[in-house]
Formats: C-alpha cells, structure tokens, sequence
C-alpha cells in the first residue's frame, strides 16, 4: 500500500518519473533549440501546441528537456514553426 507523501507514492507505486530524461544533454539542448526558434518567431507555447496537434503540457516537457520526443512530432513542430528539421537539429548541434 502507498502512504505518505506524492513523491513517495510515486516512487514506491511504481508510477513512471517523466523527468528520468532530463540529464540527457541531446535532449536539453533539442528542447533549449526548440524553445529559442519558438521564441524567435513570437509563438507561444500553447499557439505552437495547436498548430502541431500536440498537448502544450508535452511541448513544455521537450522544451525543458524532460520527454524523448518521437519524431514524427518533431516533424509537426518543426513544420509549425515554418523550419526544417535539419535547421533545428543544425542549432542544436546534434
């Protein structure tokens, strides 16, 4: 049975940590080059979460480094930011 705090809970009950991925340097920087081209070209996050058909809670998660993005929406976010994916990946020096 799980007692105490939240964070024990989800320690103990086995539910997933998102945040496992955040020492993960490609994927800081995939999400810092991400937030700067949104940034750059005035989009908020919730603006670019509709236009690529995405949640805005998981633009915020790759933008902060904490999710491993699939690529076919990389693919939706890139294309709502008028970009390529190779320009983005160029930024971020992958």
């Amino acid at each position: 049975m799980c007692r105490g705090s939240r964070h024990i809970i989800a320690e103990s009950c086995g539910v997933p940590n998102l945040s496992r991925y955040r020492k993960v340097p490609q994927l800081v920087a995939l999400g810092e080059a991400l937030r700067r081209a949104r940034i750059s070209k005035g989009v908020f996050q919730e603006q670019l979460s509709l236009l690529a058909e995405v949640d805005v809670s998981y633009v915020g998660r790759i933008e902060r480094g904490g999710n491993s993005v699939a690529i076919l929406k990389l693919l939706k976010l890139t294309c709502a930011l008028n970009m390529t994916l190779t320009e983005l990946a160029a930024v971020t020096e992958l």
